[in-house]
């Protein structure tokens, strides 16, 4: 079983940065991969960035360039810095890690920017 919590997000102007944060917890588990995706209203949940425990990354095309994902693996935890921030960023952030064949979800937090 796998715990995760976020942490960052909020409001900012476009242009602007944020950080996220998200930290792994439980008992026996396995992390590999850990990564962020984030929902706008009235979309389907998209990928935003993957980190392998190696330091493999995958971003999406729409925020390469402007986003980074780095991990610390002695704290099984994974941040997104995401920097030029634009409207179309706007929605939920969820932290993923699959584990064990299951994949786990954070709850969410809020990532909303205005023009």
């Amino acid at each position: 079983q796998v715990q995760l919590a976020e942490s960052g997000g909020g409001l900012v102007q476009a242009g602007g940065s944020l950080r996220v944060s998200c930290v792994a917890s439980g008992s026996r588990f396995s992390i590999n991969a850990m990564g962020w995706y984030r929902q706008a209203p009235g979309k389907q949940r998209e990928l935003v960035a993957t980190i392998t425990s190696g330091g493999r990354i995958n971003y999406a095309e729409s925020v390469k360039g402007r986003f980074t994902i780095s991990r610390d693996n002695v704290k099984n935890t994974v941040y997104l810095q995401m920097n030029s921030l634009k409207p179309e960023d706007t929605g939920v952030y969820y932290c993923n890690v699959p584990s064990f064949g299951q994949n786990y979800w954070g709850q969410g937090t809020q990532v909303t920017v205005s023009l």
